[in-house]
């Protein structure tokens, strides 16, 4: 298996992980092993030795997971990651939260029930992520599991500020996200923002055009700009709020309304049980379809708002639509990222019990993450058909008196461009496709 691990530990040393771990070989050979196989602690020993490295004990492992688990640790870590990103004043980054569950039925302060992502009632933690503008991690943090995610973002950008001596950042959040306090808080703080926004009324700007082309459709991807001015005695930036128009996010609401409407209409009618929708009136035992919210919602059908305080973008340019509502929509990347670390890294802690134990996990899954997409931006290829593909090529030595024969099988050239852009020069980028 000598050259996947080999191009795992040159994106290992790229990023500056290994300085930031102190050399230390337990920690580097552990992420290794879950980008490899994610398997547990104890697995991890095979999986290393099937990759032609002499494990540590496993009792060497349990002794160096509190060093892991160690804020200062991680610090060092997203110290190495930032300086990888090259951030800079206003630099944009994205925050988005998941959870993580526990298959156990009582909760310890940490691992607690609360509002799940996966519909799940076992105790959980929450899990917020801070990436740059392309989903390369920056910073992961844990947080109780009936903590409100609004509360835990803020909290996770000054802290990496703080770490990092930056003077702000563009923070990117999508609209479940913010709360109204949190705005408030976000602008308290001075920073900067793209964020998205609920729609619950019809904006002024919408209505205003509605009224000037009657009987007309709203061109797709239109987009109307309210602006919005700080008041004389209001300590907030001037913000701005654009509202954009899509065809077909309004072709996919407007079947959801139907749908909706023709389930309401038959529970009123007695067709059907009454279950949660909105389109139900309900005045004491009288139920009715509630058709003036049915209009609003048809009036507002494919109109998505996005507000931020920018005056100019990071390199200086004034601030245009495009730029607000394509930083907006880079949250995919954060979106990966986590579905990668769920999926492909299995960032859930099944067999961990005590917060240090699930701490380390999480900052072996923080340092496998960045070099999985390290490895993904080089090659183009996802980190699953790297692993996949490389896996199967092995480089084995043999001991011949004084000599030492090298016999390693043969590569295919697509894999053979892949190490290729791997093992170029940390400057030059090579597009697979």
């Amino acid at each position: 298996m000598g050259c996947l691990l080999d191009a795992l530990e040159r994106g290992y040393r790229v990023l500056g992980l290994d300085a930031a771990a102190g050399g230390d070989g337990v920690f580097r050979d552990l992420v290794l092993a879950r980008i490899i196989e994610p398997v547990s602690k104890l697995d991890s020993l095979r999986v290393l030795e099937e990759a032609g490295v002499a494990p540590v004990s496993y009792r060497t492992v349990e002794r160096r997971l509190p060093a892991y688990a160690q804020e200062a640790w991680r610090q060092r870590l997203s110290a190495a990651c930032a300086a990888h990103a090259r951030l800079g004043p206003a630099s944009l980054v994205l925050y988005d939260v998941s959870t993580l569950y526990f298959e156990t039925g009582q909760g310890d302060g940490f691992r607690e029930p609360g509002f799940s992502k996966e519909r799940r009632l076992e105790p959980q933690i929450t899990i917020g992520l801070l990436a740059g503008q392309d989903g390369f991690p920056l910073m992961v943090s844990a947080f109780e599991g009936n903590k409100a995610e609004t509360k835990t973002m803020l909290p996770v950008i000054k802290a990496f500020m703080a770490a990092h001596r930056l003077p702000d950042v563009t923070v990117v959040a999508d609209a479940g996200m913010i709360s109204e306090a949190n705005q408030k808080a976000i602008e308290a703080e001075g920073l900067s923002f793209i964020l998205g926004m609920k729609v619950p009324d019809v904006p002024y700007v919408v209505d205003q055009w509605r009224r000037e082309h009657p009987g007309e459709e709203i061109p797709d991807g239109h987009v109307f700009v309210q602006p919005w001015p700080a008041g004389p005695s209001s300590k907030r930036r001037d913000q701005r709020i654009y509202y954009q128009y899509k065809a077909d996010r309004a072709r996919r609401t407007l079947h959801g309304i139907d749908e909706q409407v023709a389930k309401a209409a038959k529970a009123v009618a007695g067709l059907a049980p009454v279950k949660r929708n909105r389109f139900i009136a309900l005045d004491g035992a009288v139920k009715s379809v509630n058709r003036e919210l049915e209009a609003k919602a048809r009036t507002l059908a494919g109109i998505k708002g996005y507000i931020t305080n920018l005056a100019t973008c990071p390199d200086g340019t004034p601030v245009t639509a495009g730029f607000v509502i394509g930083s907006y929509h880079e949250l995919w990347n954060v979106e990966k990222s986590f579905r990668m670390a769920k999926s492909d890294l299995q960032a859930r802690p099944v067999y961990h019990r005590k917060r240090d134990s699930i701490e380390a996990r999480l900052t072996i899954v923080f340092a496998a993450l960045a070099v999985s997409r390290w490895i993904e931006a080089r090659t183009g290829w996802s980190i699953r058909k790297f692993v996949k593909t490389a896996r199967r090529y092995r480089t084995i030595k043999i001991q011949a008196g004084q000599h030492t024969v090298t016999a390693a099988d043969p590569l295919p050239d697509d894999l053979r461009q892949a190490l290729s852009a791997i093992n170029a020069p940390a400057e030059a980028r090579t597009n697979l496709s």
